[in-house]
């Protein structure tokens, strides 16, 4: 196979480029890498400066591919499948591509702000940042109900790029502001998700390490 996917299958990025080969049955081999081994550690530093997985090393075009949505992009374009990530109609396209970087940077970033925050020692904690972080959840899941009230998906009627990065963003959301009575749109969105066969797939492979998922002091 000329593809190989450096990940952790516990680590939400990495889901959202599960979830793009396994929609169209991309043949890759998976390396699950242990940032804690120093060696393997080093390796990915090699393929990506950052240190940070997913990165899709595709052989066959010489190409190392960094960032989720970017591998996803990248196998839309070149191993593509019934399934289009990225529509050819530029104002959905750009919908996609707006609605991607929302789940990102709105639930993602402040629900793995909570998440981090377990984490840390006795003293070390930020209450503030957390609820400022459980707020801008809140905020999110308000004008996710409020799209989602136009169509089954994140961008309209078909599945794409945005639902690849809605899916990790809210499993792991909801573990830390669950979405509330006010959000039924949301939630119906979220079991349509998890009915996914790709996303329960993602969510099959990491069953085994989610005991390594941090809890609420």
């Amino acid at each position: 196979m000329s593809l190989t996917l450096h990940y952790h299958p516990l680590a939400s990025y990495c889901w959202k480029a599960l979830i793009a080969l396994y929609e169209n049955d991309i043949p890759f081999t998976p390396n699950l890498v242990d940032l804690g081994n120093p060696a393997e550690r080093a390796a990915l530093v090699k393929l990506w400066g950052i240190g940070k997985f997913p990165v899709l090393r595709d052989e066959a075009r010489n190409e190392t591919v960094p960032e989720s949505s970017i591998i996803v992009e990248y196998l839309d374009r070149h191993y593509r499948g019934p399934v289009r990530f990225i529509p050819d109609d530029y104002s959905r396209a750009l919908q996609t591509r707006l609605y991607d970087r929302f789940y990102d940077l709105y639930v993602h970033l402040p629900m793995q702000k909570i998440m981090i925050d377990r984490m840390r020692p006795d003293g070390k904690h930020d209450p503030h940042g957390v609820e400022e972080a459980r707020a801008q959840l809140r905020t999110s899941y308000a004008m996710i109900e409020q799209q989602l009230a136009k169509g089954s998906w994140a961008v309209g009627e078909e599945f794409g790029l945005a639902d690849c990065a809605a899916a990790p963003s809210l499993f792991y959301g909801r573990m830390v502001v669950p979405f509330g009575d006010a959000n039924k749109n949301l939630a119906a969105y979220f079991e349509r998700l998890r009915a996914r066969p790709s996303f329960a797939r993602v969510m099959q492979e990491a069953e085994p390490y989610f005991q390594m998922v941090p809890k609420e002091p």
